[in-house]
C-alpha cells in the first residue's frame, strides 16, 4: 500500500475555525466511513497564526508572520492515508467534505 497526503484547502472567510470547535459532522462521517484508509489527520489553526521561514539568498533566513502567500484559499488541514494506488487515493479524496478542494500527493518513502 502506498501513502498519500491529502491537503485540505478552505476559504477562512466562509468557514472560520474557532478555538475548541468540535469536528464538523460531515468530517466525522467521512472519518468513520474511511477509517481503514486514514492513518492520521488534523485541522490547522487559522492562517493568521502561520509563520513563514524562507531562505534569503545570502545563506540566512527571513522569518515573517503569516502564510507563504496571501489568499482566501488557505491550507486548513490534512489527512495521511494508505491506498492501493493513486486512483484509489483520488476516490477517497473526492469524499473529503472540503469547502474549496483538496490536493493529493504521494508520500516519498526515504530509505
Amino acid at each position: 500500500m502506498a501513502k498519500y497526503l491529502v491537503l485540505i484547502f478552505q476559504d477562512e472567510t466562509v468557514t472560520p475555525q474557532s478555538e475548541g470547535e468540535s469536528i464538523n459532522p460531515a468530517y466525522q462521517e467521512f472519518m468513520q466511513r474511511r477509517a481503514g484508509s486514514l492513518l492520521n489527520g488534523a485541522a490547522l489553526q487559522p492562517a493568521s497564526t502561520a509563520t513563514s521561514v524562507r531562505r534569503d539568498g545570502s545563506g540566512g533566513f527571513s522569518v515573517t508572520d503569516g502564510p507563504f502567500a496571501e489568499s482566501k484559499e488557505v491550507l486548513g488541514g490534512y489527512f495521511l492515508l494508505e491506498a492501493v494506488d493513486l486512483d484509489e487515493a483520488l476516490e477517497i479524496a473526492k469524499e473529503v467534505p472540503a469547502g474549496v478542494g483538496v490536493e493529493v500527493r504521494p508520500v516519498r518513502m526515504v530509505s
